[in-house]
């Protein structure tokens, strides 16, 4: 197991880190309290090939194992943690639509996805169905050429500043193999929004519910085939879940490289405060913690390119862990600025407030141990 990175690697990396300090660094603080979409921001690492990371070939992605893409998400949300979870977002989204879509589709959005012209929203969870997925009740029923949909969803990020929706909708009976995934034009006649919602954090990406009444769109426009949605969500999930977990990684990085500085800059009773062994014990920690969620989110994101058996149940181990991991460091970093951590000023507060909802979505941090436990009582799971 080889836990050094090659040199690629390190200067894809290192690309992605000069393109959030250049672009992201002077405004994220300004985007986050005006709640400011960065469509020109995010166009501009389409540009370097960021929105389609691992999409594939076929439609202009870059076709990138989901360890080199974790690489680049981590850079970014180091920075600016909320646009960079836009961005992993619009690539699961991009990468699902480029796997499985027909020709026609993939031919009419899928470059338009992967350079960042146009923006993609995964819409799974609904008011009633959030962990229980599967009992989704958006309906989408086949008349001639063309399906028609009814139904809400919640919690859709992007929703009203995005150009497609990857919908996931119920095709035939009760349960997970009732449901079908779907793109759907964000305008089409019939789909609405609701109103922004105010986040704690998360702010330089708007969220609002998205509601279909009898919108039709061409039956090309299914996914895989019918019935195949909800499988089709999960394996979203499984590299989403890698992705949140990046960017956790990434904004506790930034947290920490924030609390080595203000040690060395703060002074008291006569001297820095670095020289307080109280504090480099919980500096400490916090590296511990920081680089053992790297190389389990790197574990999983192996594991997953692998195809592995067990790759889902790596992911979910891998989400729990660093996305708490990730917010405790931000919050330690916090407290180590005392007053001061508290102030807009400094990034540590926003963070802070962007790396809490990781523990949320994707899957709550609660329902991933239900996935590992599951597993493990199976008996015929090898998860070491």
């Amino acid at each position: 197991m080889n836990f050094e990175l090659s040199e690629e690697q390190n200067a894809f990396a290192q690309t992605a880190r000069d393109f959030a300090v250049s672009e992201f660094a002077p405004h994220a603080a300004q985007w986050d309290a005006e709640a400011t979409f960065p469509r020109e921001a995010i166009a501009k690492a389409g540009e370097l090939g960021f929105c389609g990371l691992y999409a594939p070939e076929r439609i202009g992605g870059l076709g990138l194992p989901r360890l080199d893409s974790a690489l680049v998400f981590e850079e970014m949300a180091a920075v600016d943690p909320s646009t960079t979870a836009f961005i992993t977002i619009h690539n699961m989204a991009t990468w699902m639509l480029g796997t499985w879509a027909t020709d026609a589709v993939a031919q009419q959005w899928g470059e338009d996805l992967t350079s960042g012209r146009k923006l993609a929203s995964y819409c799974l969870t609904e008011p009633g169905a959030g962990s229980d997925a599967g009992s989704l009740k958006t309906r989408a029923e086949l008349q001639g050429a063309e399906y028609v949909i009814n139904g809400g969803k919640a919690f859709i990020s992007g929703a009203g500043s995005t150009d497609v929706l990857v919908l996931m909708a119920r095709t035939g009976g009760a349960g997970a193999s009732g449901i079908s995934a779907f793109a759907v034009p964000a305008d089409a006649p019939g789909v609405s929004y609701g109103k922004k919602e105010h986040k704690m954090g998360w702010n330089s990406q708007p969220t609002r519910t998205i509601n279909f009444d009898n919108v039709r769109i061409p039956a090309q426009n299914l996914l895989g085939k019918e019935g195949e949605g909800f499988r089709i969500a999960m394996k979203g999930l499984d590299g989403g879940r890698i992705n949140i977990a990046t960017c956790s990684v990434g904004a506790a990085q930034g947290a920490l490289d924030a609390a080595r500085r203000y040690l060395h800059e703060r002074q008291q009773f006569g001297k820095p405060i670095a020289s307080f062994q109280a504090l480099q014990f919980k500096l400490a920690d916090m590296a511990t913690e920081l680089v053992a969620a790297r190389q389990m989110v790197r574990l999983a994101a192996s594991k997953l390119d692998a195809g592995h058996a067990d790759a889902s149940t790596y992911c979910a181990m891998a989400k729990r862990f660093a996305t708490d991991a990730g917010f405790n460091v931000c919050n330690d970093a916090l407290q180590l600025h005392g007053g001061y951590g508290y102030l807009s000023e400094f990034p540590l507060e926003r963070l802070v407030r962007d790396a809490r909802v990781h523990q949320i979505l994707e899957g709550t941090n609660e329902i991933m141990r239900v996935i590992v436990a599951r597993k493990l009582l199976e008996g015929d799971s090898d998860i070491r």
